[in-house]
């Protein structure tokens, strides 16, 4: 391609100047400028698609594990989340969802349980990664952890609507969070101020969880659940690690997030 390119360059090089005055030597508009631009809709949507598959990969989990979002995407995971194709995916997500819990028959012992991560699946971080380039920067636990402790993290609607869905169904609903325990106070009043009321349990990290990968730590915690008696029928969340390992849910429900990845 970069042979080809050279090669067209020259022969428009070449007709440009073939009945020129010799003494002409000011080119209207430089015929390489020319060519590139007349090729950049092509190369942005090579890059658009590019970083839609990069995306699609993130969400469908067959990336490796990664730190920040590549940085030739930034401009694209920007708009996917700020455009509304964001909130679309999320959205659908949450309807989904709620037909399966509509659907569920509830035993009559009061067991069944549906499981919620916290950040990215209730409380939406977005005004802080709107300041630290949507996942482009390596992500800085202790900048995150003043944002956590001002407490202000929004509702996703269609999450809150969701949760308000199983609750009135008779589900009980447990929110399993990667969150320190020490961020307990912080983060429930943030749940409450957000809508969210009335859950059976809240589980953060204890000091024995640390360490721990987020996959391991919350198989665990559902092992416990099941161990108790419980039956996993739901479970929501941003992150693969949310729902994967053992004791899954009868159906699990993966919200988008290109910004970041949990092991």
């Amino acid at each position: 391609m970069r042979i080809l390119g050279i090669s067209i360059f020259l022969i428009l090089f070449t007709f440009a100047f073939a009945n020129e005055d010799l003494n002409t030597h000011v080119v209207d508009r430089p015929l390489i400028v020319e060519f590139f631009e007349n090729n950049e809709p092509h190369l942005k949507r090579t890059l658009h698609l590019e970083c839609t598959s990069w995306r699609f990969a993130v969400e469908a989990n067959n990336l490796s594990p990664w730190k920040i979002i590549p940085q030739e995407c930034a401009d694209y995971v920007r708009q996917y989340i700020t455009g509304g194709a964001y909130k679309m995916e999320i959205d659908r997500v949450s309807s989904e969802a709620g037909a399966f819990a509509e659907s569920m028959k509830l035993g009559e012992d009061g067991k069944d349980v549906w499981i919620f991560d916290v950040d990215e699946t209730l409380l939406s971080n977005l005004p802080y990664y709107s300041q630290h380039g949507y996942g482009s920067e390596v992500f800085d636990s202790v900048e995150f952890d003043k944002w956590v402790e001002k407490g202000v993290a929004p509702a996703i609607g269609s999450s809150l609507k969701l949760y308000q869905d199983v609750m009135r169904l008779g589900f009980k609903v447990f929110l399993l969070t990667g969150r320190s325990e020490r961020h307990r106070i912080v983060t429930v009043e943030n749940l409450m101020n957000a809508g969210f009321q009335d859950w059976d349990k809240l589980i953060l990290r204890g000091s024995e969880d640390h360490g721990k990968s987020a996959t391991i730590y919350k198989s665990e915690k559902r092992n416990e659940m099941v161990e108790e008696g419980l039956r996993i029928a739901g479970n929501s969340g941003d992150q693969w690690s949310d729902l994967l390992g053992s004791s899954a849910s009868i159906r699990s429900f993966k919200l988008p997030n290109p910004m970041y990845y949990i092991p």
